[in-house]
């Protein structure tokens, strides 16, 4: 089912239930789209209500992304953290405007995001912690140029990562997501991480680890 009444265009799964029930949202990798991730949907627990997201930004010839990226080699890879930030903002509002819309407890939200996804879904939940309980965090990274300069004084006593990686990564150095644990504890902050021997993608026991993890938490 298709929904473009709210300020991202979504596709969703109705929950088993009628009224408050757990959130997830998929926010899918650079040039994908809200299919990508949605193919994990019927393999969820039928209580959550998912909605899965469209990027903002149009790539040609197809695709959509968060943010730019700049490939140009004598550049190295380049994000534009300026877009990356209205994104994470927009995701933000996006959540104010589901709860608003659809039948669900806007207390018991979790986020699910690849790559890019991943990486902002770090981001919404690090500037907003009031509005997350739960994040899957697949294939990305902490980018520190898009969280909260305040982010010692946050209260993050709620939140809960899921973090995996390919060890064998050719997109995104498992070095940086070795980075993530030791960061989110010294922030004081309840997270897994787990290591799969694949490249830039999500391993069948990644997939039934982490739904396991979230099925404990919804």
């Amino acid at each position: 089912m298709v929904d473009s009444t709210l300020s991202l265009q979504h596709i969703i799964r109705k929950s088993s239930l009628t009224k408050n029930a757990p959130l997830l949202i998929m926010l899918h990798g650079y040039g994908s789209d809200e299919n990508d991730l949605f193919s994990f949907a019927s393999e969820l627990p039928e209580e959550l209500f998912i909605i899965s997201v469209k990027a903002p930004y149009a790539m040609q010839p197809y695709g959509n992304a968060w943010y730019a990226i700049n490939f140009d080699a004598d550049k190295g890879k380049w994000n534009d953290n300026e877009q990356a930030k209205e994104s994470r903002d927009l995701i933000a509002r996006f959540i104010d405007e589901a709860v608003e819309t659809y039948p669900i407890d806007k207390d018991n939200i979790s986020l699910l995001g690849f790559s890019q996804g991943s990486i902002l879904s770090y981001a919404v939940a690090l500037n907003y912690p009031e509005k997350i309980k739960n994040i899957v965090a697949l294939s990305g990274y902490i980018n520190h140029d898009i969280l909260p300069e305040d982010i010692q004084q946050k209260d993050y006593s709620r939140l809960d990562f899921y973090c995996s990686h390919g060890s064998v990564d050719q997109v995104i150095p498992v070095s940086w997501a070795q980075q993530t644990a030791p960061f989110l504890n010294r922030l004081g902050i309840k997270n897994v991480y787990a290591e799969f021997p694949v490249g830039h993608g999500v391993a069948p026991q990644n997939f039934y680890k982490f739904k396991d993890w979230l099925s404990k938490r919804i």
